[in-house]
């Protein structure tokens, strides 16, 4: 079943108590069906997943060096598993990881503990991902870059499933997996240890939570309509399990990166529109007030209070223990419990005003910064690591290289599919459009607020969490052209599977192409020279 097989459900008026068993049944109509055998939809995507973890997973502690920004994140996450917080490490930690020597932390006295408190300006929930891996496999670079590297692999298969339930189809299902899983930055940032893969992935996890949620809520509603009398406003849908495991994620995510909150909101909006949506398509003369009325409150507790506990856990370290920034536990304990929990929960308010007064004023040059109005072309991507090693290929002069760049032609292709999104969202007014469109808008849009009122110092790779809605702009461009199962003319089927199975092919080899420059391998000047497509990724 491609794209077009089943129509903008929100806005249908069917009449009242249509028949389930006929065609066009208010419950076909609010959930169509998936298409296909089941199986494969779960087999299918699994293999997509395998294929982008072996790419991810293979030759992982390569390059042999701290890359990027690294010499941050490696350490905080190592004094996270040890200490429960952040600290000061030494002045050579870099090289003392690199040898295999984890102790590099400074010693401090009882009357010493703001000389070994680091300030750091991100909340923990990544940093403790990267320490598992370190716990899991040491402090090297396989182990800080493996948590990455998982969750790196387990986003193509969220993304995977998320376009099959978006589309009904499992072949546009895998082939959003598969792009993902090509892409040059995503592949970049999965096997590096930064905070932005986390921060996708679980922005990834909680939009696919909610599509879940508007499934399972619209077969409640369903279920409502064909067994009970109709009244204006519909009923109460009850908890939703899957609303707040969204809430859960999109926690999480704010507890990754403070960026995380924009997209909380918009799909916290996003989620109750569907309700009020689903409201209308059964007929239900007063939608709006259905929504407010019954799912506005549970709503509340899915997209605030969990996401709220879950930011605040994610802090239990700085809670527990003495070394944190900014904690002063002796005058929090001295007093007793009361004001143990007061006197905390103020210092800890207090950090979180610095670090977002440090956000707000971070103006400072780089030289692979970059201005959101040139990240869709590719214009300035990040040297994660280069070095000019003096054997390991058949010439004069070698590189070795990472280079945090998209691949081109899906990044290029991204672009058009996301205007021809707008075309038919204006024209059809399509949840799917308006959703893509919706998160890579909140990606996208507050950092060039902020590149224009407070010149902030940005880079290419926090379009991170816009990589999924990407690939599901060409995924859903991808039905647009194959068009429906039933009644599209086979000649453009046969050309639309024609094209979107020539896209992929270009992709894959694309990727083949800069591979060599985004996997650290040795290769000779001239070959690293004749793959940077334009001057400025120089």
């Amino acid at each position: 079943m491609a794209l077009t097989d089943f129509p903008n459900q929100d806005f249908e008026q069917p009449e009242p108590h249509d028949d389930p068993a006929q065609p066009g049944s208010v419950r076909d109509r609010l959930v169509p069906p998936f298409q296909g055998n089941p199986l494969w939809g779960w087999l299918g995507p699994i293999l997509v997943a395998l294929f982008g973890a072996f790419l991810r997973f293979d030759r992982l502690g390569s390059p042999k060096a701290i890359v990027f920004d690294e010499t941050y994140y490696a350490k905080d996450s190592l004094s996270l598993i040890n200490f429960g917080v952040e600290r000061v490490a030494v002045k050579d930690a870099d090289k003392m990881l690199l040898a295999g020597n984890s102790g590099i932390w400074k010693q401090c006295g009882p009357n010493e503990l703001d000389q070994c408190a680091s300030y750091v300006v991100h909340p923990p929930l990544g940093k403790w991902m990267i320490g598992v891996g370190e716990w899991l496999f040491g402090a090297n670079p396989f182990g800080w870059r493996f948590a990455a590297a998982l969750v790196g692999a387990v986003s193509i298969l969220v993304l995977a499933r998320l376009a099959r339930r978006m589309t009904r189809s499992t072949l546009l299902g895998c082939m959003a997996g598969l792009l993902l899983a090509l892409d040059g930055l995503h592949f970049v940032l999965s096997r590096t240890a930064l905070l932005d893969v986390f921060l996708m992935f679980w922005v990834l996890c909680g939009f696919a939570c909610l599509v879940v949620d508007r499934d399972r809520s619209r077969e409640r509603l369903a279920d409502w309509y064909e067994t009970s009398p109709l009244n204006a406003s519909g009923p109460w849908l009850g908890m939703r399990g899957w609303r707040i495991a969204a809430g859960a994620c999109l926690g999480a995510a704010c507890a990754i990166k403070w960026s995380g909150i924009f997209f909380l909101i918009a799909f916290a909006i996003m989620s109750l529109v569907w309700d009020a949506g689903a409201r209308r398509a059964v007929g239900l003369r007063r939608p709006f007030s259905g929504m407010f009325r019954h799912d506005v409150p549970t709503s509340l507790v899915a997209v605030a209070v969990v996401p709220a506990l879950t930011y605040m856990a994610s802090w239990t370290g700085w809670f527990a223990t003495a070394y944190g920034y900014g904690r002063n536990w002796a005058q929090a304990t001295s007093s007793g419990w009361v004001y143990f929990v007061f006197n905390s929960l103020r210092s800890w308010w207090d950090y979180q005003w610095m670090v977002l007064s440090f956000h707000t004023g971070l103006d400072s040059t780089h030289p692979y910064q970059s201005w959101p109005w040139q990240w869709p072309l590719l214009l300035r991507p990040v040297a994660f690591f280069y070095e000019s090693p003096t054997g390991g290929c058949k010439a004069d002069k070698c590189s070795q290289a990472v280079l945090g760049v998209g691949t081109p032609i899906i990044w290029y292709g991204a672009v058009v599919a996301l205007i021809a999104l707008i075309a038919w969202y204006v024209a059809t007014r399509d949840w799917r459009a308006g959703a893509v469109l919706l998160a890579y808008g909140v990606g996208w849009l507050p950092w060039v607020y902020y590149a224009i009122a407070d010149h902030r110092t940005m880079f290419l790779f926090y379009t991170a969490p816009m990589l999924p809605f990407m690939i599901l702009a060409l995924t859903l461009a991808a039905g647009l052209l194959i068009g429906p199962a039933n009644g599209a003319n086979p000649r453009r089927r046969i050309i639309g599977a024609a094209l979107s199975g020539a896209f992929v092919l270009v992709a894959l080899v694309n990727f083949w192409w800069l591979y060599p420059v985004i996997a650290a391998e040795i290769i000779p000047y001239d070959d690293w020279h004749r793959r940077m497509l334009l001057d400025r990724w120089i």
